[in-house]
């Protein structure tokens, strides 16, 4: 993931909150090809079955983030701090819509033999790291940052570290943490 147009899409940002609807139309070609990337490589990670498709959760996110007019950006790492909470969101209101009655989450799977047909894996694992991470943001909030970076949108160490301006060997230490205590939640 590039920074290099930090300073460009900060002020489009700024001219965006001011009310300027040109630098407001300006912003999504200034980050979407990197929302895209984060969003494919999330979604690649997740169970098969996944209908949602990258261009699509980069649109909601957008528009949600873009949306909000009740927030205050403080530059382009505000922004994907938001776009990447955005993804969360609709990445854990998608599980638990699968995990609903009406899609029959409320019933009890029964063990079938080879030969059956293919089953829809079950949701748990986003809404389990999703409540793992409400328990964490409320401990330590560089963690939840961090989880929320690597795990909802796919950013590598070294981009996380760029993001969060901390360096690679701080991030090592508190990801292998956050890790751990992970596996220990979810079991």
């Amino acid at each position: 993931m590039s920074f290099s147009g930090d300073t460009q899409a900060s002020a489009v940002l700024q001219a965006a909150q001011a009310g300027d609807r040109q630098a407001a139309a300006d912003l999504l070609p200034l980050v979407y090809e990197e929302l895209r990337k984060l969003a494919a490589h999330k979604l690649a990670q997740q169970t098969p079955g996944q209908t949602l498709q990258p261009t699509a959760l980069v649109h909601e996110a957008y528009l949600r983030v873009a949306g909000d007019n009740h927030v205050s950006w403080e530059g382009r790492r505000h922004f994907f701090f938001a776009a990447a909470r955005a993804m969360r969101d609709i990445l854990v209101e998608q599980a638990r819509r699968k995990a609903g009655p009406m899609r029959g989450g409320d019933r009890r799977r029964q063990e079938l033999d080879d030969a059956c047909a293919v089953l829809e894996p079950p949701s748990e694992d986003v809404l389990g790291v999703h409540e793992a991470l409400e328990e964490l943001e409320t401990r330590d909030a560089l963690k939840a940052q961090i989880v929320l970076l690597r795990y909802f949108t796919g950013l590598t160490m070294d981009e996380t570290a760029a993001v969060l301006g901390i360096p690679a060997r701080t991030l090592d230490r508190h990801w292998r943490y956050i890790r751990a205590w992970l596996m220990k939640k979810l079991g």
